[in-house]
């Protein structure tokens, strides 16, 4: 999970309190080694007893009460303990619970620098190589996915080395929402291209229509991130998430993306006033009617079913033709404690988190599966059907990239508060280019 969804103050104050909480005793790295010896046979453990901490409600905390009692149901001797906390809370006190022997022994944490690699490079958690051996998730996980739960074991290093979380058979996404009865009445297709979707764009602006309903006060990328997916080199926005020094932002397509954003506001494709529109404004006003498109998260339109026969999703290809690339990950890194008495139950838990059957429980709760190429959704959902299909094809092309916040703790707010900055006139792309370059070289600088 991203913390795009946040708004850029709160997500400052939980990026400095994680930093600044490898507090003494907290662990050190030597205590991510991986077990000498791991066990798959969870039947041969006894009776077990684990504890799960994570921030998940709504139809996410139905998913995880029915993914507990199915693996309890499989493993009669587990039986596993689920506490829900508010995402803010758990995401600034999780370090702290990871300290405690009565602590959690599963746990959901952020992604990135500012949580998954804080906990790890603290020895917190636990190296999860021979799991991942073990269970094969180095060859069933796709590279792309697999590449946002890994660090080198001396910490200079995200997207590669040692497994330290897993994902799930659910994952987040940005891509284009659109209002099918609007488009109907338009006498618009869904689009398959951005040609398509600028030509309907300029139809829907022509007819009357808000393209796309957006607002900006709390600093939403949502827009600037999938129009950079359509644009960027797949290898290379990776690779500059993940740190390589010599990939600037000029290389991802940062400048044409940040260029066709304020475009699209000059020509009108935004409401009026858009930057006195706060994020759950937008949604509500989209939801509500408002708008013909929307660049959202996948999930976060908070859809009824009735709703969802309404409104469609689609994930465009990219500009080149070489394929779908999309922001996505899954909504949680899945995390062992280091100070867990049972890490192989555990470890098995995570693995089931990954199966199908994980998978069809999310569909059936209304959420996105991942990795379950044969999950069933029901047909009435359009747009449950269209996220569906997606994920599918992220995970046939591999062609995730990650939040664009992880290259450094700080980006999001450089983003967010720049993108006002170009929309407003007052900087231009190169401007917004050269500064997102500047915070992510500094931070990599800084880490030495």
């Amino acid at each position: 999970m991203s913390v795009h969804r946040r708004t850029a103050a709160a997500v400052a104050a939980a990026v400095a309190l994680s930093l600044g909480a490898c507090a003494p005793g907290g662990g050190s790295a030597d205590k991510n080694d991986t077990p000498a010896t791991v066990s798959t046979d969870v039947a041969a453990a006894g009776d077990v007893t684990l504890k799960l901490t994570n921030f998940w409600g709504g139809a996410e905390g139905e998913w995880i009460k029915q993914v507990v009692g199915n693996f309890e149901k499989k493993y009669p001797n587990v039986k596993i303990q689920a506490t829900t906390e508010d995402w803010g809370q758990l995401n600034s006190t999780l370090n702290l619970q990871l300290q405690d022997d009565g602590g959690p022994d599963i746990a959901t944490a952020n992604n990135g620098w500012q949580s998954l690699g804080t906990l790890a490079k603290g020895g917190l958690v636990l190296n999860l190589d021979a799991y991942a051996k073990a269970y094969g998730w180095d060859t069933e996980v796709p590279t792309t996915i697999a590449r946002q739960n890994r660090f080198t074991t001396d910490f200079t290093t995200m997207g590669s080395g040692s497994w330290f979380s897993t994902p799930m058979a659910r994952t987040s996404l940005i891509g284009l929402y659109y209002n099918a009865d609007k488009l109907k009445s338009l006498g618009i297709d869904p689009p398959r291209t951005l040609a398509d979707l600028e030509a309907a764009a300029a139809k829907a602006k022509a007819a009357g229509e808000v393209p796309f309903e957006y607002g900006s006060l709390d600093s939403s990328t949502t827009v600037l991130l999938g129009v950079q997916a359509l644009l960027a080199d797949k290898k290379k926005v990776n690779d500059y998430i993940y740190g390589d020094p010599s990939v600037k932002a000029t290389d991802v397509a940062m400048t044409d993306a940040i260029a066709l954003t304020k475009k699209w506001a000059d020509a009108g494709y935004f409401p009026p006033h858009f930057e006195g529109i706060d994020y759950q404004t937008a949604v509500a006003n989209y939801v509500g009617g408002k708008g013909v498109f929307r660049w959202e998260y996948t999930g976060s339109l908070g859809l009824s079913a009735q709703q969802q026969g309404h409104f469609g999703y689609v994930q465009l290809p990219q500009q080149s033709g070489s394929g779908t690339v999309g922001v996505g990950a899954a909504p949680g890194a899945m995390v062992i404690s280091a100070k867990s008495k049972h890490p192989d139950v555990a470890a098995a838990f995570l693995d089931y988190l990954m199966s199908p059957e994980a998978g069809q429980a999310a569909a059936d709760h209304g959420l996105v599966p991942a990795m379950s190429p044969d999950v069933k959704v029901p047909a009435q959902s359009l747009s449950l059907t269209d996220e569906s299909a997606a994920a599918a094809t992220l995970d046939s092309d591999d062609g995730y990239v990650p939040y664009f916040d992880w290259s450094s703790p700080t980006m999001l707010d450089t983003l967010g508060q720049n993108l006002q900055l170009v929309l407003a006139g007052k900087l231009t792309a190169d401007k917004f280019t050269a500064a997102v370059d500047k915070d992510r070289d500094a931070f990599l600088a800084g880490r030495g």
